[in-house]
């Protein structure tokens, strides 16, 4: 296994507009460790860097600035075949003519150790109980869209990789097997402790494979920690509303003798230093909130049943500002019913209008 170690990195890109050529950031001034044995996810919208990125760690683009390390060893110093690179792309990239037989052993085959490929696919098919075996005579075009990532899995893990990369390897597939491959993806890396590096869009995906997990924007990464940590301790108004379902609940409101004030909730406590006049924005999670006699009232917009989690979810208005709850599976509500709630003052999260950043 190897530590990934990325050092103040950046990455441009010339865009074409109309008759002038400029450079655009793909990656800009980004560091990052992995540990060895280490998945860490790395989350973000679309076009924020997070492919980018994964072929910097690769080798297949070399970065304008900054250092990328393989266990203390500038990877450019690294040669190809000793770098133990196993990557899984969103669409598989097998072969169309080969079975998948020979593209799981083909890097088994060109070293000559192809009589070691049907134990390992033995023991894979053993972890993920998916019976791999017998999918092994088939070519592409005869295996399902979970079929073919399983069998791209199976290729990366019999090069006996030090490390694993990951494209959004699920992305196309429906989510009853998106979850089920998820699973079995849990497995191999429990089995495999291999270090990892897994690009994604889904938190559900992020929160059950990674250790921990990096928020992208812009090609920069705005935090990384663990799910809860993001969750409950966002550095910033964007890592606040991108992670978390429902997205977190927003008011605007201004700090008067130390306390703030939004148009349907406070006053409450805030930093003494901040001004009288200062535009702060409270962000409550959905689940934040309370029914109270003495709560704000609130007409039901819509109520939408979360049967297998047993909650319901209720967007309610007041004024011009509108919010969502978490609440118990009944009383069951429907959109013109009243109701009276509260945030928990101790889940306040406050954070700065004009920088968007975190106030402590």
């Amino acid at each position: 296994m190897t530590t990934i170690t990325l050092s103040h990195v950046s990455k441009h890109f010339p865009q074409q507009h109309g008759e002038q050529t400029r450079t655009v950031a793909a990656i800009e001034d980004l560091s990052l460790k992995v540990a060895e044995g280490e998945v860490v996810a790395i989350l973000g919208p679309s076009g924020c860097g997070k492919s980018t990125l994964l072929r910097l760690i690769a080798g297949l683009t070399t970065p304008d600035s900054g250092d990328i390390l393989y266990d203390q060893q500038p990877l450019e110093t690294v040669p190809i075949q000793e770098r133990g690179i196993g990557m899984v792309f969103q669409e598989g990239a097998l072969m169309p003519h080969w079975e998948a037989e020979k593209s799981v052993g083909f890097f088994m085959w060109l070293r000559k150790r192809q009589s070691e490929v049907p134990a390992r696919v033995a023991r894979i098919s053993e972890i993920t109980g998916i019976g791999l075996d017998k999918l092994m005579d088939r070519r592409p075009s005869q295996l399902s869209g979970g079929e073919r990532q399983r069998v791209a899995i199976a290729r990366a893990l019999t090069r006996d990789p030090r490390i694993f990369l990951f494209d959004e390897p699920f992305s196309s597939l429906d989510a009853k097997l998106r979850t089920s491959a998820r699973v079995e993806l849990k497995r191999l890396l429990h089995e495999f402790p291999i270090t990892s590096v897994y690009v994604t869009h889904d938190q559900n995906e992020a929160v059950s494979l990674a250790h921990r997990i990096a928020v992208m924007r812009a090609g920069t990464i705005e935090q990384i920690g663990d799910y809860q940590t993001l969750y409950e301790n966002p550095r910033n108004l964007f890592v606040a509303t991108f992670i978390g379902v429902p997205t977190i609940n927003l008011f605007a409101g201004k700090v008067t003798a130390h306390r703030w004030q939004g148009q349907n909730f406070g006053p409450y406590p805030v930093r003494s230093d901040l001004a009288d006049g200062a535009s702060v924005i409270v962000g409550v999670r959905s689940e934040s909130f309370t029914l109270a006699e003495n709560g704000v009232e609130a007409t039901v917009i819509e109520a939408t049943p979360f049967y297998a989690e047993r909650h319901q979810i209720v967007e309610v208005q007041a004024g011009n500002e509108h919010w969502q709850l978490t609440l118990p599976p009944t009383p069951i509500y429907h959109p013109g019913d009243t109701i009276r709630c509260l945030p928990q003052p101790n889940a306040l999260l406050f954070f700065d209008a004009t920088t968007e950043q975190r106030i402590g």
